[in-house]
């Protein structure tokens, strides 16, 4: 970071305004490459700090953040580059807030003004072949790196524009990563291991920042190399990298006029035209979850998907709700439907101390009396180590079995669970 300040009084962030104020001024951007304009910036900045005590590494750091107030995406660049963070949450262009290492705090920095930080949302979204405006307000988009982007706009955010951005890791998170945290054991991964290869389909659940998505990510490892899979997500940010045979597909907004929308629904159905061997759907939000349901219920087992919920049984009501918000059924065909679809649901939790941990995994062992029987196969427990800062404690396996074995002898396992 810079740390000498320039003569004249100028603040290090007031010296790069003022250069990027001259480039803007005297330069024709439009004109430019990319590589032309940093060079033309690195000597403005080369001329301006003749008579300063930069270092070299400070023009370099003063020639970065011009050109990324230009070209990039501002502070963003600069923050994205630090792998601690993993959270932003941006509350108009005044107020920028980051969790680093399950910490949130305010930073000191912020956007030149709130058309700098509107003209760093145009560039983002657009990127992704995105739209947003007075009109269109709320999008859903990404990063390059794939970490997940959402933006409001005013007039629905009253305080400027709203940028929320999920970071993830350039590396995906592997299993064996997860176990080295502590957030399952590997008597849990292995046994997670043997399900995903026999096919049994499995749902991810969990709140808001609980690991859901990294969760999935890991566990898609464990999916044969050979197999056709397909992943359908709102924003692409699956980090799948061992399959061969991949197929990404990533719903679109409506446009201005209105039309143009692919939502997740129709991509499940496009999906099924396209002999997959496994379907992957980033998260059910609403009616698509019954689509989701019938792929798994007509022959493409060993899906894989993710879904808000507070507890492993709180994620079945869930799909309840989200089936029944799209169709007439009677509650006991969804529940019927839920019940022959789903195998396992695997509960994250983030916990009081930030850690994120697998808390339940449950298996679905039918219908009885109306209502969807479960049995988990571990829960976590806290031992008398725990404090109100600290979680401590092991994921347990119950003494329940494994309800139906079908799907493990049709693969060739042959252990018992």
């Amino acid at each position: 970071m810079i740390t000498a300040v320039p003569e004249g009084n100028l603040t290090t962030d007031e010296f790069i305004k003022e250069v990027g104020l001259y480039v803007r001024e005297n330069v024709n951007l439009s004109e430019l490459s990319d590589d032309e304009l940093y060079s033309s910036i690195q000597k403005i900045v080369v001329h301006k700090t003749e008579n300063t005590m930069f270092s070299i590494d400070d023009k370099v750091d003063i020639t970065e953040n011009v050109y990324s107030s230009i070209r990039g995406l501002g502070i963003l660049d600069i923050i994205m580059k630090d792998d601690s963070i993993t959270e932003i949450m941006i509350n108009g262009h005044k107020k920028i807030w980051i969790e680093k290492n399950g910490v949130i705090k305010k930073l000191d920095n912020s956007f030149e003004s709130e058309k700098h930080l509107e003209d760093t949302i145009q560039r983002i979204v657009s990127s992704a072949g995105r739209e947003v405006n007075q009109s269109n307000p709320i999008v859903d988009t990404r990063l390059p790196d794939g970490s997940r982007v959402n933006v409001v706009l005013p007039p629905v955010s009253l305080d400027g524009p709203i940028v929320t951005i999920r970071k993830f890791s350039r590396t995906p998170m592997t299993m064996e990563q997860l176990i080295a945290n502590g957030s399952i054991n590997e008597a849990a991964a292995d046994m997670l291991k043997l399900l995903v290869k026999a096919k049994y389909n499995i749902f991810i659940s969990g709140g808001t920042g609980s690991g859901k998505t990294t969760f999935l990510n890991a566990l898609s490892d464990y999916i044969p190399e050979g197999e056709r899979v397909i992943t359908i997500e709102d924003s692409a940010e699956l980090q799948i990298n061992k399959i061969k045979n991949l197929v990404r597909l990533e719903t679109r907004n409506a446009n201005t006029s209105g039309s143009g929308e692919i939502p997740i629904r129709e991509l499940i159905r496009s999906s099924l035209r396209m002999r997959p061997e496994r379907i992957i759907v980033g998260e059910v939000r609403g009616a698509e979850a019954l689509d989701m349901l019938s792929a798994m219920n007509t022959g493409h087992d060993g899906s894989l998907s993710t879904g808000h919920a507070n507890t492993a049984s709180d994620m079945l009501f869930r799909l309840e709700t989200m089936v029944l918000s799209g169709s007439d059924l009677p509650l006991a065909a969804v529940r019927n439907q839920i019940a022959s679809a789903v195998d396992i649901v695997v509960h994250l939790s983030r916990m009081r101390d930030h850690t994120r941990k697998v808390t339940e995994i449950t298996q679905i062992t039918g219908i009885e009396n109306g209502e969807i029987q479960t049995s988990p196969l571990y829960v976590f427990e806290e031992t008398e180590e725990s404090t109100g800062d600290k979680v401590c404690g092991e994921l347990k396996r119950t003494k329940n079995k494994l309800f139906s074995d079908i799907k493990l002898h049709r693969s060739g396992i042959k252990i018992v669970l």
